[in-house]
């Protein structure tokens, strides 16, 4: 059809210029070495569970900040393997870890599953960070002057600590670990594949966090929270958008090494397809993208689940 082919003949040209400050890579580098610092001090609290087919565990480990950050580990009992590879879900906007049962597909693939919260969302994590300013809207606005203070360093963060914990658990064969997420969940992926290396592949589904200047000037999604806050703030927008460019994932997409699954949907004012290929086409690692057009942010869940599934028997993840 005319309408998808000119849309995506677009979009796979869409390179805006890079928000990326010269300090960008020792802003990262510092970060992680700070969080590589701090004791995990990860914890297991085995659940009861009406299937007797898979084993469910309470997690908890420390942010770098001290944060206690809730999720839960999962294990298939079905099979006798005794090493599993592992899937780690970043759930979407205002979520959460969710219930067991939610994660079911992957354990049937015989995977095991870390699945966290993000601080401060719709999940049992709180905070011990200090931000600068107030709540403005939603949790994208907190700390938004200062990048060192800012909301995301610390949720980035504790989604590379859920990748420590993976890694060193001994249920984990770590040479099989697959970052998975949706929305803001797809935008962990993205950074967690950009900022380390130890996944194996990523699978991002309507991503967010990608071309952040445009979501802000676009009032899309989450991010419409600092376009209001400039509105507010109009002396402020320079500091805004100085603060988001180092966790727009555009700008550290072309460090990602690891096969990547992603997809878009034409209709998704939330987090709008064009945006995610400013990151999309500056990865240099094996990708494919799966277009749905006529499809909003719901990114044709259900369908492309089987893509998934089909990415991770391809490159010999379940099986």
């Amino acid at each position: 059809m005319k309408y998808i082919d000119d849309r995506i003949k677009e979009y796979e040209s869409y390179m805006p210029e890079l928000t990326k400050k010269k300090d960008f890579d020792e802003f990262w580098d510092s970060t992680i070495a700070m969080s590589k610092s701090v004791k995990l001090n990860a914890k297991l609290e085995e659940q009861e569970y009406p299937s007797p087919y898979m084993k469910v565990y309470d997690l908890t480990y420390d942010g770098y900040d001290g944060t206690k950050i809730k999720g839960w580990f999962l294990i298939p009992t079905f099979t006798k393997k005794e090493k599993f590879p592992c899937l780690i879900h970043y759930h979407g906007f205002t979520g959460g870890r969710g219930v067991p049962h939610e994660y079911m597909t992957w354990l049937m693939m015989g995977m095991a599953v870390v699945a966290i919260d993000c601080r401060l969302q719709g999940g049992d994590t709180g905070s011990n960070a200090d931000y600068e300013g107030g709540l403005f809207q939603n949790v994208n606005s907190l700390g938004i002057l200062n990048k060192e203070n800012y909301y995301y360093r610390a949720v980035y963060m504790d989604c590379m600590r859920a990748i420590d914990f993976a890694e060193s658990n001994e249920k984990v064969d770590s040479s099989r670990i697959v970052l998975h997420g949706v929305s803001q969940g797809g935008a962990l992926v993205m950074a967690m594949a950009a900022l380390d290396d130890r996944a194996k592949l990523a699978i991002a589904d309507v991503p967010s966090n990608s071309n952040i200047e445009a979501r802000i000037e676009g009032e899309n999604g989450s991010f419409a929270s600092l376009t209001e806050y400039i509105r507010r703030f109009p002396d402020r927008a320079e500091k805004v958008y100085d603060t988001i460019s180092y966790f727009d994932t555009m700008n550290m997409a072309d460090k990602i090494k690891c096969p990547v699954l992603a997809s878009v949907a034409l209709k998704d004012n939330i987090c709008p397809a064009k945006h995610y290929y400013a990151t999309y086409n500056r990865i240099n690692a094996p990708k494919e993208i799966a277009v749905y057009p006529f499809n909003g942010h719901d990114g044709c869940g259900n369908v492309h689940m089987q893509k998934k599934l089909e990415f991770l028997k391809r490159n010999n993840m379940i099986g």
